[in-house]
């Protein structure tokens, strides 16, 4: 069955509201961005915060944590086919790679990172010609929100 629009949106809404509780919960220092796994029934498989400067680890990105956790839990060895990923941040290109080898279904994402994002701003690493994996993509969810949490954060430091 095909949701309305609306639906689809309300559901992406509900979802990205978690992975901002999620976001506010990173270690003081690290940029908040929170990513949330969940599994094709709806189930939250994985949730994780960023963590470079906690754990001194530049791989150590909120989506590259929830992924491994979510493969972990998800029992289809590495593939999160029919998952979807929510994420704060629009992914950078690391992540994106992370998002299509594991063959996440679908990315929703907050706000758009024009410096360092990889799923339409600076590269569209996740639409690229000749992807043997392509997720649907749902851009710019509770946008606002998940930018004033960031901007929030960047305004501390000056």
């Amino acid at each position: 069955m095909i949701l309305p629009r609306e639906e689809g949106l309300v559901r992406a809404e509900r979802l990205m509201r978690r992975a901002l509780e999620v976001a506010r919960t990173t270690p003081p220092g690290d940029v908040p961005v929170g990513a949330v796994v969940y599994g094709p029934d709806g189930r939250e498989l994985a949730a994780a915060t960023n963590r470079r400067e906690a754990d001194a680890d530049p791989t150590a990105h909120a989506e590259v944590l929830a992924i491994r956790e979510a493969v972990r839990r998800h029992g289809d060895a590495w593939r999160l086919e029919g998952c979807t990923l929510v994420v704060t941040l629009e992914p950078c290109t690391m992540c994106s790679g992370a998002l299509l080898g594991a063959r996440v279904g679908e990315l929703v994402f907050g706000a758009w990172e024009p410096k360092t994002g990889a799923c339409g701003s600076l590269l569209d690493a996740v639409r690229a010609p000749g992807q043997l994996h392509r997720p649907q993509v749902r851009a710019g969810v509770l946008e606002g929100e998940c930018a004033e949490l960031l901007s929030g954060f960047f305004e501390s430091l000056r």
